[in-house]
């Protein structure tokens, strides 16, 4: 197996336990006697690399990415990244939400790399896999470090997170935006608290989510909403719909992008395992949506998002100009005049 050669011995770290993981050896398994990481281990290795090539096959618009942590405390019964957790011959689910690896050198690699001489300076994209920005980030400040050294390079990155920790990273965003082009983005898929309770249990609150959204704009740091996942059934109705929408609205954000979920190998079993417990009333149509693979039906997909672009047109989503971006793209972009309009054509009619 391609993994064995990370496995640890039991003789090598005994605090490990009988059941051990694939992991690098010389990791560290460390837990937290507080409320917040009870029952989670968190297993500190060494990153032999940071920038992550994305694969060529994959609808993505970037081509590199940083992950400091794999598995996730958000918990989010959807989360397609679970999958990559049976890699390590942790389970998907309850593995995926509690044990956590921490790249505790993550930063140092990836200020190398950056230094490289083949590195070509191209966009990275963070919280594409796992949340760089969940709730142990507050205790390991790996993005920190990562944001520092994407900064010192004037290299170009994103970051897709649901965490509200973004924020108190506002001062490196700011700097770094003055130097390169930086964007941000919170996903928040339904402003439902009662849903948001069962579906996302380790996330801040979505109203939480938004009003990140709206402190980052108002610091000039470009910042958006990923209406994602929404769920079919739950939050797909046209009154759940609009009450994201409006709030996001509300918020500020830059621009909204509607994903419905998909359900990946992995994911998919987490989720309809919860699902038959919770709303088994949907588990017939959830059945039927999917079983030709990960992916809703197309046309359910195109009439969810032209809904949600309507309501974003009404809201007036993107419709705001402003001259307060600190990302150099944009303030070029506000800064050019506006092209003149083509002549009208003549008719002899």
């Amino acid at each position: 197996m391609r993994w064995d050669n990370l496995r640890l011995d039991a003789d090598e770290e005994p605090s490990l336990g009988d059941a051990l993981p694939l992991l690098p050896r010389g990791a560290v398994a460390r837990t937290f006697d507080t409320p917040a990481f009870r029952g989670m281990t968190f297993y500190e290795v060494q990153a032999r690399s940071a920038l992550n090539r994305v694969p060529a096959a994959s609808q993505v618009p970037f081509s590199w990415t940083v992950n400091p942590y794999r598995g996730c405390s958000h918990a989010c019964r959807y989360c397609f990244a679970r999958k990559t957790h049976e890699y390590l011959d942790l389970d998907s689910g309850a593995d995926f939400d509690a044990k956590v690896l921490v790249k505790v050198n993550v930063a140092q690699v990836l200020r190398r790399e950056l230094a490289g001489r083949r590195w070509k300076g191209e966009h990275v994209a963070l919280g594409t896999n796992t949340d760089p920005y969940q709730r142990v980030e507050g205790r390991y400040r790996l993005m920190r470090g990562v944001v520092s050294a994407l900064r010192d390079a004037n290299n170009p990155f994103s970051i897709l997170t649901k965490g509200v920790l973004i924020l108190r990273d506002l001062d490196l965003l700011t700097d770094a935006a003055d130097r390169t082009d930086v964007s941000t983005a919170l996903s928040v898929g339904f402003v439902d608290e009662t849903l948001w309770r069962g579906v996302e249990p380790g996330t801040p609150a979505p109203m939480r989510r938004l009003e990140a959204v709206a402190a980052l704009n108002e610091a000039g740091i470009r910042c958006g909403v990923l209406m994602a996942p929404i769920l079919p059934g739950l939050t797909d109705s046209p009154a759940q719909l609009e009450a994201t929408v409006a709030a996001a609205a509300a918020a500020g954000a830059a621009y909204l992008t509607p994903i419905v979920l998909h359900l990946r190998p992995g994911a998919r079993e987490w989720w309809m395992s919860w699902l038959e417990r919770e709303h088994p009333e949907l588990a017939a149509r959830y059945q039927a949506l999917y079983a030709a693979g990960s992916y809703a039906p197309k046309g359910y997909q195109e009439h969810v998002a032209r809904q949600v672009r309507e309501l974003a047109d009404k809201h007036g989503i993107g419709r705001r100009a402003t001259t307060r971006w600190r990302t150099g793209h944009e303030r070029a972009r506000l800064a050019r005049p506006a092209p003149a309009p083509e002549p009208a054509q003549l008719t002899l009619l």
